[in-house]
């Protein structure tokens, strides 16, 4: 934690200030509350979606959690600091990188006995391996409100900066998110790298660039062409960005290539060296509730002659 102390509660404010003139003329000072007949403090814990770096990708709505936030919890080895100066100069800065949950955990209880609002800042989206549920359910243990602000996620910053779109008409129309197993949390049964690439669609791979020479071999295990195009997305969106281009069969020389074995994600598929489709969604011969089909359009489009 900072060496700032936790903020409390704001001092209990008596009525009206005294008057001015002589002691006799002071109204009588109101009694201390009771203890036993105040409310019980409430406090509310807000998980903010911080995206993949960029300050300037959080939303309105993360930018007011951290602004308005008593204590701000954030992990200074995943988000960008860029992001604290969202925060009030008196706001409590706590760096979850250096503790454990149960560190966190009594923030959180801090929280509750004191009425705090804490922003739990997390990178890219909440979703996606945040270790989100656990605190969750330990708020609400606590009795805390809690709301959850989504996120940017890393790989669609990936992908933008790539310039590419993950879903392409007659190529690919689904996204697998995953990670290679082996790591640091057990992956459960059937959920093998090398499963979900027979689906052959696009694939976002995360956590996995300290073993890229094993993620190779599911991927071509799994049905992967060697030519199939890859990104490698080392920190989208901060200063030092680095967004490579390679296939399956060259991805593992292009991580040890440029050093990569942390904050680095892959996206893999066909999609991503698709050229020359069209949508169905923008053609002519398509029609909804706000435009209606040109007719020739339209028999070509069910003719398969788009």
């Amino acid at each position: 934690m900072s060496g700032k102390g936790m903020p409390g509660q704001r001092p209990y404010v008596k009525g009206s200030p005294a008057a001015k003139g002589s002691p006799a003329a002071q109204p009588d000072p109101e009694p201390e509350p009771d203890p036993a007949k105040r409310p019980p403090a409430t406090g509310k814990v807000t998980f903010v979606g911080a995206g993949p770096g960029a300050a300037d990708l959080l939303t309105f709505r993360a930018a007011r959690a951290i602004a308005e936030a008593d204590v701000v919890i954030w992990a200074a080895s995943l988000v960008h600091e860029d992001v604290l100066r969202h925060a009030r100069a008196d706001a409590e800065i706590v760096d979850s990188a250096a503790v454990p949950l149960e560190e966190v955990v009594a923030v959180y209880a801090t929280a509750a006995r004191g009425g705090l609002r804490v922003a739990r800042v997390h990178s890219g989206d909440p979703a996606l391996w945040g270790g989100t549920q656990e605190q969750v359910e330990r708020c609400a243990a606590l009795g805390l409100e809690v709301e959850i602000v989504p996120g940017v996620s890393s790989f669609s910053a990936a992908a933008a900066a790539a310039g590419r779109e993950l879903t392409v008409p007659e190529v690919a129309q689904s996204v697998i998110l995953t990670r290679l197993g082996g790591g640091k949390t057990p992956m459960p049964g059937g959920e093998e790298v090398r499963e979900f690439a027979r689906h052959g669609t696009t694939m976002a791979v995360f956590l996995s660039a300290a073993r890229s020479g094993r993620l190779a071999e599911e991927l071509l295990a799994g049905g992967y062409a060697a030519e199939t195009p890859v990104v490698v997305a080392y920190r989208v969106t901060w200063p030092d960005e680095l967004v490579v281009g390679c296939t399956v069969a060259t991805l593992e020389a292009a991580v040890k290539e440029h050093r990569l074995w942390k904050h680095t994600l892959f996206l893999v598929g066909p999609a991503l060296g698709a050229a020359g489709t069209r949508s169905h969604l923008y053609h002519p011969g398509h029609f909804h509730g706000f435009r209606r089909a040109d007719p020739e359009a339209r028999r070509a489009l069910r003719g398969g002659g788009a």
